[in-house]
């Protein structure tokens, strides 16, 4: 039986960054006709560690759906796009994600629910958070970003964290890796500036759109 995989590449230049800032517009057309592929984004990221009104032309993400571990591989082994970054950019990392918790929509739809995932207690964890940002609220939100910045920097567990999107401002996402699903537990329902980010939030309703995922961290390599 087939299960569902998320793949989520994360390709870095040391040069070529004009090239990898073009591609954000064509690279679609690479992915039309991918075997067993369900969704896919591809996302530019912001300075630092990616909480900023500035853009990383160094970094650019992909996430990407798959029915099963097989037709990623294929896509990874045989396509034009993966063999184009292989030249052009300085590293690509991929982390294999097997989502076990999802809700919300991204451009509508949730591409991470599943019917019923497997316990893996001894597992480090992902995190995938994405919101489409209602206009009239930009300027409160980006007010906020650099306290959201400060509260998951200092959270016990986290070892990686970035902000990416797909519209520069308005279509916002972050990837954060943990060491464990406790830690997460524990920033998300201890943490007070945390608390604090989550009930502004909901009383200046920031969000069109929002989806909230965590995965179980299969795997974590360097492919070039």
């Amino acid at each position: 039986m087939k299960k569902k995989v998320v793949y989520f590449f994360l390709f870095t230049f040391k040069k070529n960054k004009f090239w990898a800032f073009s591609q954000m517009g064509i690279n679609n057309k690479y992915m039309k006709n991918a075997e067993g592929l369900l969704f896919h984004k591809f996302m530019g990221s912001g300075g630092k560690t990616g909480f900023s009104l500035f853009p990383d032309f160094s970094t650019y993400a992909l996430v990407s759906v798959w029915d099963s571990m097989d037709s990623a591989e294929k896509f990874i082994k045989s396509s034009e796009l993966i063999s184009t970054y292989k030249i052009k950019s300085h590293e690509i990392r991929v982390l294999i994600l097997d989502p076990f918790h999802s809700h919300g929509l991204w451009s509508g739809v949730n591409p991470f629910k599943i019917e019923k995932s497997t316990a893996n207690k001894n597992s480090k964890i992902a995190i995938i958070t994405r919101a489409t940002l209602n206009f009239s609220k930009l300027i409160s939100f980006w007010k906020s970003v650099p306290d959201s910045s400060k509260a998951i920097s200092r959270a016990k567990g986290v070892y990686y964290f970035k902000g990416i999107g797909e519209i520069p401002f308005i279509q916002q996402a972050t990837i954060s890796l943990w060491n464990s699903l406790n830690d997460v537990l524990e920033f998300a329902y201890k943490s007070k500036s945390h608390s604090k980010i989550v009930k502004k939030t909901r009383k200046e309703n920031w969000y069109k759109e929002e989806l909230f995922s965590r995965f179980y961290l299969i795997k974590d390599f360097i492919l070039k």
